[in-house]
Parts: structure tokens; C-alpha cells; sequence
């Protein structure tokens, strides 16, 4: 649509919690105060960030988030040499998806359940470590893993989100706690994984849990005291409650039927962006609770501002114009994927521009001073739009598309054609570079909608509003087609020309979940993969120049800088994320190989630190208890499994090696598996108690499923032998 000036075979449900072991306990606060002091950081010094390029300052590096370093001194010539110079062990065997920060010689990041690290970036070396104490059953709620992006510094404070909702600042000298607030309403399912961003003294954050059924927003806190500044709401409540703002009055024109019952979703989980030149923020909002169009808004409408990018007065929080990236978004097509902000120059005319590849297969480019869409190209392949209409701003939707009638078969899947893994973009060669994939989704229409012409189950616990026996039903039918195994989804790494608006080349990863990227002035591009290895790229011609096998999973973005004339790169190895947990095929993936030690990895030329040592898994399946169910129990375990513990344990009880392997379990966990799942006896693991979604019957029902499965797949592995 056009800017308003004021105003995988595998389907990504995701995961909420893990039969696993708690990661290590950490001091709440500081060890001992670090001998470094940490500089002053505020907006002036990070738009001049190229100005000390040896400093990491902010999230991208810079509030344009290009994740650009000009430091050269690794380069295409020399980049062969890099080696090992530290490593430093998180104890934990979940994601991590920090980027670090590195500010005068230390580094800060943040690691699984939202605990923060101060490490000397020179030698790796412990300086504090603050754990905010997250409830482990609040993972539950968490769709994609019990992760966190990173922090943010501001004037000698540091500031971070947890998975249950606080916004807090530490003194970054020392760890202590300088403040907290409680960013949510508590008896709500949200949870933040994003990294704050700080713009002007104010600190914004976002947050998550649409398919959870939750409104969401963006909220700016004062830097010094915590104080609420602004909340911009983005999508409208009920209407007979009154609209905090116009623009939401206006929104409420593009919904239908009772939306705010389901929450209505669009949350702000990701991605940012600030011109400090326009004094314009820029923002992604995600999808909507419930996925299905025709069951969240009945009667049609654009739902605005979901899956849009909003440009907005960093102020007040009130809206300069928007873009919708996805109009009434039907298939969980966020726009919440990176934005970068670049000054190219087009049909001969200097451009500031604004860039994303969301979910949903199209690279848009957008004029950044008015919303004007300037392109939208397919970078994926994409079966649910033939094109956008650059008249209109909108996509054309093909009729495989609508799955309301009958189950569909459409790429991307939700887990999208890229997702959070932030790309990169290099002035040098013009090039913006994606973590790409092709997973295929199955979406099926609702049961009760096609039966009654109603849907009222809109407090279900995790609501995309698809019909899970058909889903389950039609992964069967796949199973049976092609042999006993799912067709592989696909992970390319690609960099794309804005200008020429095409691939100019492109990598085949051998697991479709891989890290997001770094590039630099000497001619490189860093990624981390999902099969274990940390690969260097001529950033020009996406030549190999190095690459070091971890043996972890890596989907944290890797950053660069320089302490005492050397120049680091590091990255946070440590699998884990939507794709990490329900999706792909373990086999490609380190974490089903290796166990999924959690470590921060930095290199430098002629580094001779070893390798962390990782061990590999014992993958043979154990013998299983005697099942004691009918055929129509185990069935209904296969659907209750499906809706409850896939989110976290897989599709057909096949994790990707991230949580526990349910086929796995030891005789002492099917003795209890009542109580772990039903009572919650190891919730402080991290696996919540679950009596209030299923009864002890569906408990019972859900094990002897687990039992199936396993047997099955114990029964293949022999036959194969």
C-alpha cells in the first residue's frame, strides 16, 4: 500500500519450553567491579561511530544498522591467518543470539534466560556476570527459544530486556543494578528477546507473543530514572475503550469482528532503525493473532500496523508514516527482519533508503524521508504473490494463497524467507547480504470455521488458527510420499544487488537455520552455520577464504573490533531459535550431532588458543517402556502433542537437538513423566507445568505417543543397518 504521511515442511510454531537441564546459576550481581571503566556512550558519539571504528557502540554498530565495520586490518589477504585468540564458556546448551558490545577494551553481550556478561575483550577474561533471576517456567511462553539479542549502553549504564517482561539497567562498570521496570502486563503472555535501542535518552523496547494472543507495542523509557516517556500501540483495541491516538482510530477502519479478543498481535520484537539527520525512528511490526485473516479479522481489512514498517517522532512516539509490508497478513509474514538504513543512488538521483527482506520472499527498498516504495523484488523464491504492484504498493496474492477452504502448500513458511538473523550491507561493493532460506509450509484451514462458520477458540495457548489434526494428517501423507523422509527446506547465504535488484551470488548451506552476517572493509563477510563452522567470504565474489569448524551451531551475528592495535572478530556460538528447536533435519545440524555447548568465539590474526572441545552425541534410540494405550490414545497423543510440546520437542517428537530428543528419555524420566509434564516437577528447568492445557489422560495419552515414535524410528535405524 501506499505510504500515509501521519499516520518449511516443518511450520514455525515455536518453541515455549525444554525437558532441559538448567543452564549455570550465576551471581546476581557483580563479581568484582571491572578494572576498565566503561566510557560514556550517547547519540552524538554513536553517529559518529566510524569516527573510533575499533568500538562496537550499538547494536548494528551504528543507528543505521548497516552491521558494516571499515576495520581492515583482517582482510581478503591475510584472512587465512585467523585463529583462535579466546573463548569463553556460557554454561548453557541453549541459542544465543547476541551481537556483543565492545566499548574501550570491554565486551558486554547476553546469553540464554537473559543473563549478561562483561568479559575483557582483549583476553576473554571474566569481569561480571548479572543473571535478573527469569522464571523458568515463563519459557513457556517464549515462542522461539529462551534467547536475547543484546544489549544496549548509554552513558556508563548498561541496558538490557529479560524473557518475562523487565526492562533493566546495570552500572556498566560494575553490574549493579542501577534500576528495573516491568514493561508488560504480568497476567499476559508476552516476552522480549530483542536488544534495546537507545535514541535521545530514551530506551525503546518491544516485545513478543502474538500466537500467544497479545496486543503489541513499542515503549520508550527514560535512560536515567526508568520512567515511561511514550507507548505507541500497534494495532487498535476495542474500539468501545477509546484509541490512544489517531492513527490507531484510523487502523480500527481496517479490522473487523472482535480482533482485540484474540489480541490482535503485531508485536515489535526485533528490528530498528534511527536517521539522527530526519530524527526519524523506524521500526517492524510482526503478525497477527491469530495467522488466519478470515478467523482474526472476519469480513476482511488491512489490519493495519501489522507486518508494516512504521516511521515515527522518537519524542513522542507518535507516527511520521508507514508502510505496509504485508497487507492482512495470512501466513505469519513478519516485517520485523532487519532494517538498514544506506544513501544509494538511484536512476541517477542520491536516495537515503531504508531495506528489508522480510518473511515474506520480497526485498523492498523504501524512500526513508517519505515511504515512498521505490521496489519490491522476490530474493526467494515465493508462491503465495506473483509480484508487488508498484502502482499500489501491494503484493498479488496467487490463488495457492488462500488456504481457508482447503489445506496449501506455500513457500515461504512462517519461518520465512529470512528471519530475525540480521543481514548486512557493504558501501564498497553495494551489495546487502541475506541469511536466506526456502522452507516450504503447510497451512491448513480451521476446522471449527469450516464446519460452523465460527471461530471461538481464540484463547487458546498458542492460536495461529490452523487445524492440527489436518496438519498432522498431511505431514503423514508427505512422510508416506516421499519414502519416510520430509523433503529438505533449503539455507542459502545471498547477496543482493538493490540497484540491479537480483542475486549476484549466492551459497547452499547444508541446514536451512544459519547465523546472521557481518561484513568489513577488507573485502570479507563473516557467517556462522548451522552445521558447525565459522566461514570467512571475499565480500565481492563470495569466494571461501577461511573457515574454522566449531562443531556448534551458530545463528548469532558475528562483530568486529581492535584493542591494543589488533583487530578481533567474534561471534556467540550456541544453536537454538525457531528453526534450532521444531525445525530441519538434525541430521545437518551440529546440534544433532554435538552437544550444544554455549561459548563466545573470538579470532585475530596468528590466534593459537584451541578449540573448545565439544563432545559428540550418543544418537542410538534406547529401548522404550511397554506402551499402555489403545490406537485411539496414541492418537489422541499425536494431536495433543502436536498443539502443546512440537513447539518445542519437534514435529513428529524429532527435535533438533536443542531441547531434549524425547526419544531419548532414560527409564527414570518415563517413570515421572507425568509429574515432569502434568506437575511441573522440573519446572525450574526450564519445562513448565502443564495442567492447565492438558488433563492427565491427554498426559498419559502424549507419553505413549512419545513411545511410538521412538519405537519407529528405532525400528528404521535397524532395518537400515
Amino acid at each position: 500500500m501506499r505510504a500515509s504521511k501521519r499516520s518449511s515442511i516443518a511450520i514455525a510454531v515455536f518453541c515455549a519450553s525444554a525437558l532441559a537441564l538448567a543452564p549455570s546459576s550465576f551471581a546476581a550481581t557483580a563479581a568484582k567491579p571491572a578494572k576498565k571503566g566503561a566510557a560514556t556512550v550517547d547519540g552524538a558519539r554513536i553517529a559518529a561511530a566510524d569516527s573510533e571504528p575499533q568500538n562496537w557502540l550499538a547494536h548494528g554498530r551504528t543507528y543505521g544498522e548497516q552491521r558494516y565495520s571499515p576495520l581492515s586490518r583482517i582482510n581478503a589477504g591475510n584472512v587465512e591467518k585467523l585463529g583462535l585468540a579466546w573463548s569463553y564458556a556460557t554454561g548453557t546448551k541453549r541459542g544465543l543470539q547476541a551481537t556483543p558490545i565492545v566499548v574501550d577494551g570491554i565486551m558486554y553481550t547476553t546469553g540464554v534466560w537473559s543473563v549478561v556478561y562483561a568479559l575483557d575483550a582483549k583476553s576473554g577474561k571474566q569481569l561480571w556476570v548479572y543473571d535478573p533471576q527469569v522464571p523458568r517456567e515463563w519459557g513457556r511462553y517464549a515462542c522461539c527459544d529462551a534467547v536475547n539479542r543484546g544489549v544496549a549502553l548509554w552513558k556508563g549504564a548498561l541496558y538490557f530486556a529479560t524473557l518475562d517482561g523487565r526492562l533493566i539497567s546495570l552500572d556498566a562498570r560494575t553490574g549493579g543494578k542501577r534500576w528495573e521496570v516491568n514493561t508488560i502486563d504480568r497476567t499476559k503472555p508476552y516476552t522480549i528477546t530483542g536488544a534495546p535501542r537507545i535514541v535521545k535518552g530514551k530506551v525503546l523496547i518491544g516485545n513478543g507473543g502474538a500466537e500467544y494472543g497479545v496486543r503489541g507495542y513499542l515503549s520508550a523509557y527514560d535512560a536515567d530514572t526508568g520512567k515511561l516517556a511514550w507507548r505507541f500501540y500497534t494495532v487498535p483495541g476495542n474500539p468501545k475503550d477509546g484509541f490512544e491516538n489517531p492513527e490507531l482510530e484510523k487502523a480500527a477502519k481496517t479490522w473487523n469482528g472482535e480482533w482485540w479478543v484474540g489480541g490482535g498481535g503485531g508485536t515489535v520484537w526485533d528490528s530498528m532503525a534511527y536517521d539522527p539527520d530526519l530524527d526519524t525512528l523506524y521500526v517492524g511490526t510482526g503478525d497477527g493473532s491469530p495467522w488466519s485473516r478470515g478467523l482474526r479479522s472476519p469480513g476482511g481489512g488491512d489490519n493495519l500496523y501489522l507486518s508494516s514498517i512504521l516511521a515515527m517522532n522518537p519524542d513522542t512516539g507518535r507516527l511520521k508514516w508507514y508502510y505496509q509490508v504485508t497487507p492482512a497478513d495470512n501466513w505469519d509474514y513478519t516485517a520485523t527482519q532487519h532494517i538498514i538504513l544506506a544513501d544509494l543512488v538511484i536512476d541517477g538521483k542520491p536516495r537515503k533508503v531504508l531495506m528489508q527482506a522480510p518473511k515474506n520472499g520480497f526485498f523492498y527498498v523504501l524512500d526513508r524521508v517519505t515511504g515512498e516504495l521505490i521496489s519490491a523484488d522476490k530474493y526467494a523464491p515465493v508462491t503465495w504473490a506473483s509480484k508487488v504492484d508498484l502502482a499500489t504498493g501491494r503484493p498479488v496474492e496467487t490463488d495457492v494463497a488462500n488456504y481457508s477452504r482447503e489445506t496449501r502448500m506455500i513457500v515461504p513458511a512462517p519461518f520465512g524467507a529470512h528471519n530475525w538473523q540480521p543481514m548486512a550491507f557493504n558501501p564498497k561493493t553495494g551489495l546487502v547480504y541475506i541469511p536466506a532460506m526456502q522452507p516450504m509450509g503447510i497451512y491448513t484451514p480451521n476446522k471449527e470455521f469450516l464446519e460452523t462458520g465460527k471461530y471461538t477458540r481464540r484463547d487458546m495457548f498458542w492460536n495461529p488458527g490452523i487445524d492440527w489434526n489436518t496438519y498432522v494428517d498431511t505431514i503423514g501423507g508427505l512422510l508416506k510420499q516421499f519414502g519416510g523422509v520430509l523433503p529438505p527446506d533449503h539455507g542459502y547465504l545471498k547477496a543482493w544487488d538493490p540497484l540491479q535488484k537480483k542475486t549476484v551470488w549466492e551459497i547452499e548451506h547444508p541446514a536451512f537455520w544459519n547465523g546472521g552476517l557481518l561484513t568489513t572493509g577488507g573485502n570479507l563477510l563473516f557467517q556462522g552455520t548451522g552445521d558447525g563452522r565459522f566461514v570467512a567470504y571475499a565480500a565481492d565474489s563470495g569466494k571461501i577464504l577461511w573457515a574454522q569448524p566449531t562443531m556448534i551451531g551458530i545463528i548469532a551475528p558475528p562483530m568486529t573490533y581492535e584493542v591494543d592495535g589488533e583487530q578481533y572478530v567474534a561471534v556467540m556460538a550456541g544453536y537454538g531459535g525457531a528453526g534450532g528447536v521444531t525445525g530441519g533435519d538434525p541430521r545437518t545440524m551440529a546440534s544433532g550431532k554435538y552437544v550444544n555447548d554455549g561459548y563466545v568465539l573470538a579470532f585475530k590474526l596468528g590466534g593459537q588458543a584451541p578449540m573448545p572441545h565439544v563432545a559428540e552425541k550418543n544418537a542410538s534410540i534406547p529401548e522404550q517402556p511397554p506402551i499402555d494405550a489403545t490406537p485411539a490414545q496414541v492418537e489422541n497423543g499425536k494431536y495433543k502433542f502436536m498443539s502443546t510440546c512440537m513447539v518445542c520437542h519437534g514435529a513428529l517428537v524429532v527435535s533438533g537437538g536443542v531441547t531434549p530428543d524425547l526419544r531419548m528419555l532414560p527409564p527414570e524420566k518415563h517413570a515421572i513423566f507425568n509429574q515432569i509434564v502434568y506437575d511441573g516437577v522440573i519446572h525450574g528447568a526450564g519445562m513448565p507445568k502443564l495442567a492447565d492445557l492438558l488433563t492427565e489422560q491427554d498426559v498419559h495419552d502424549i507419553h505413549a505417543y512419545v513411545i511410538s515414535r521412538a519405537n519407529e524410528d528405532r525400528a528404521a535405524a535397524a532395518a537400515a543397518k
